[in-house]
């Protein structure tokens, strides 16, 4: 049987944790419990934890990722466990789930178990619903990968995964998104299974912010769009003065050629380091960035003349083509062109 350690962040919980670490220990599981910062009023919480567990505390919130990396670090160092299952304070996991979870990760080594909740049963709260909707097409449209609850804080995995985990950015809400992103780009399989969907007082007890969080999962999507958008002005600037320069046949051509070649250089370098963190060596994702820049430069311009030789004006049609040709972009570097092996989700 494996060893089981449950690690479970806490910010200003309530009675429910106390049940639940009992829970767990009647089921023979180890317990770590990280107070992230919780005001004095909550401290005999956590002493009546300390009777029979061990509790990590931070002086200051710092934030769940943050929690959890803490817990996985100890959990690691002590070296006694086999499998960590990471569990939320709220009283959202029941120990049943939290037990089955596991048990599957000791089936699974290779995988990161992930319990996922179902959001189509009554009673489930509007933003609850509306936020995993969310976060879930996101998510698959920056991965590739379908995941049915990107929310769910019920996962297990292999101690041998920390240290890897431990280097994945974020320390709130934002981790737990981050983790999928990196098994998604590295490979590590995703493995799903159906945990009860329980909600208190319409999950007000929830940290969660949709829209503050939110949109921390959507920051490398907006780091993109203005790496474009940066890119799109030198691109257009460029093409409006070469344009009016070159006067031959074949000249709105050889301005588009001209000026993406110096928007696709500069967007190269500001997407390679600032957008999607690629630590590889240039060789590794260059020639892949060449290729998908030389078929979107195809396709740019085949679309552009068509536009054109339609009747829209010139500056138009390079706006609309560009728009046009944006999530393609998007889609394929994030997928294929950015090392997989070292690049990381911010």
């Amino acid at each position: 049987m494996a060893e089981i350690t449950v690690l479970i962040p806490a910010y200003c919980p309530d009675e429910k944790l106390i049940a639940l670490v009992s829970a767990l220990r009647s089921r023979n599981a180890e317990c770590v419990v990280v107070n992230d910062g919780s005001p004095d009023e909550y401290d005999h919480i956590f002493e009546i934890l300390e009777k029979d567990i061990t509790v990590l505390r931070h002086e200051t919130n710092r934030g769940k990722g943050a929690a959890l990396k803490t817990g996985m670090a100890y959990v690691y160092e002590r070296n006694r466990s086999d499998i960590i299952v990471t569990a939320d304070a709220d009283g959202q996991h029941t120990v049943s789930d939290i037990i089955k979870c596991a048990q599957e990760a000791s089936s699974h080594a290779d995988s990161l178990v992930l319990g996922v909740r179902s959001f189509r049963k009554e009673g489930v709260p509007l933003r609850s619903r509306m936020g995993n909707r969310a976060s879930e097409f996101i998510f698959h449209m920056l991965s590739g990968c379908h995941v049915s609850d990107t929310q769910s804080g019920l996962r297990a995995f292999p101690v041998s995964m920390v240290p890897e985990f431990l280097g994945i950015e974020g320390d709130r809400y934002e981790y737990e998104m981050n983790q999928l992103f990196v098994c998604a780009k590295k490979k590590i399989p995703i493995h799903e299974v159906p945990i009860e969907t329980v909600y208190e007082g319409n999950n007000e007890c929830s940290h969660f912010s949709l829209v503050k969080d939110s949109m921390r999962i959507v920051r490398q999507m907006m780091k993109f769009s203005l790496s474009s958008l940066a890119s799109f002005a030198i691109d257009t600037s460029l093409f409006a003065l070469l344009s009016s320069l070159f006067g031959f046949e074949g000249g709105i051509a050889a301005a588009n050629v001209s000026a993406r070649v110096c928007s696709a250089a500069f967007n190269y370098e500001v997407n390679r380091k600032a957008v999607f963190a690629d630590h590889s060596q240039r060789y590794a994702s260059l020639g892949k960035y060449a290729a998908l820049a030389l078929f979107i430069l195809a396709g740019n311009t085949a679309v552009l003349y068509l536009l054109i030789q339609a009747g829209m004006g010139t500056l138009s049609a390079k706006i609309l083509t560009e728009m046009l040709f944006f999530l393609i972009s998007f889609t394929i570097q994030n997928r294929f062109v950015f090392s997989a092996e070292s690049s990381q989700t911010t």
